[in-house]
């Protein structure tokens, strides 16, 4: 070996990537026999200040996000935002206005037919040139439909393979039970990445004595816990105070359907033609 490759074998490593490298070239490291004791590793190297708190655990989460399936951080179907093949253009851009999403997966005539995603940077140019009516199906892009079952590292891969960024969710009978989107999956490393289209509500506020307003995107196993009320939320087909009054009704509810669940009852007080927003939570 020369004086230069002595010399550069000297120097410390720059940077994260060096760190790493030099750590996970210690023999012992490569003898590990599972998760935890990879995270171990990870954790000791932080300690050791070979790696940052921040890289631990960026590191530790990427190892954990094989074992998190699509299911567990998808965006459930009650909160879907869509359109219809055959949808009228202005509610389709008013549709967008509303949401301010960028993609929206677009659903045929058939039950639980995907028959692409629409951008809406592609209407842009339509609006521009002064178009009041135009074709979707011009637009369309490739739908991506991945199963509940689905691994989020797995389907991140894809994500960077086929450069998309959103992915329709079905469940073991072919329903659509949700979407999600390569921010879903980030937000599994990194912590929740806000927009400016984020807004910061309380999902639980009291609005008179033994009333409540409730936001139906609440987590069922949270309202029953706030409530104490005296069932089983694994004993439920349902994750959102929302997706569990739309199964005990089968349909979208209306406006002021309701429920009694214990001594409360769950009122529909906000909804639209795709979803349940508000409810109002009396208490007997």
């Amino acid at each position: 070996m020369n004086e230069k490759q002595n010399q550069e074998e000297a120097q410390p490593p720059s940077g994260i990537i060096g760190k790493l490298k030099k750590y996970f070239r210690n023999p012992f490291f490569i003898k590990t026999q599972s998760v935890s004791e990879v995270t171990d590793f990870l954790k000791d190297a932080a300690e050791q200040k070979i790696i940052d708190k921040e890289a631990e655990s960026i590191a530790t989460k990427a190892i954990k996000l094989g074992d998190i399936t699509v299911k567990e951080i998808m965006i459930p179907k009650v909160d879907m935002v869509t359109v219809q093949i055959k949808e009228d253009t202005d509610d389709i851009i008013k549709k967008i206005i509303d949401s301010g999403h960028s993609r929206y997966p677009v659903l045929g005539d058939e039950r639980n037919e995907v028959v692409g995603i629409l951008l809406a940077k592609d209407i842009l140019p339509k609006l521009f040139k002064g178009m009041k009516d135009f074709d979707i199906n011009e637009m369309l892009r490739d739908p991506n439909v991945v199963p509940e079952t689905k691994k989020a590292d797995s389907l991140l891969e894809e994500f960077k393979q086929d450069r998309s960024h959103l992915a329709v969710v079905i469940d073991e009978y072919g329903e659509i039970c949700g979407l999600i989107t390569i921010e879903d999956i980030l937000e599994e490393l990194v912590g929740e990445i806000e927009d400016e289209h984020d807004i910061d509500e309380e999902e639980i506020i009291e609005i008179a004595k033994k009333t409540y307003s409730v936001d139906a995107k609440i987590e069922l196993e949270e309202f029953i816990n706030y409530f104490q009320i005296n069932i089983d939320h694994l004993l439920i087909d349902a994750e959102t105070l929302g997706g569990f009054f739309i199964s005990k009704f089968g349909v979208l509810p209306k406006l002021g359907d309701k429920i009694q669940i214990d001594n409360i009852i769950v009122q529909v007080s906000d909804t639209d033609s795709r979803r349940i927003k508000k409810f109002t939570v009396s208490l007997n």
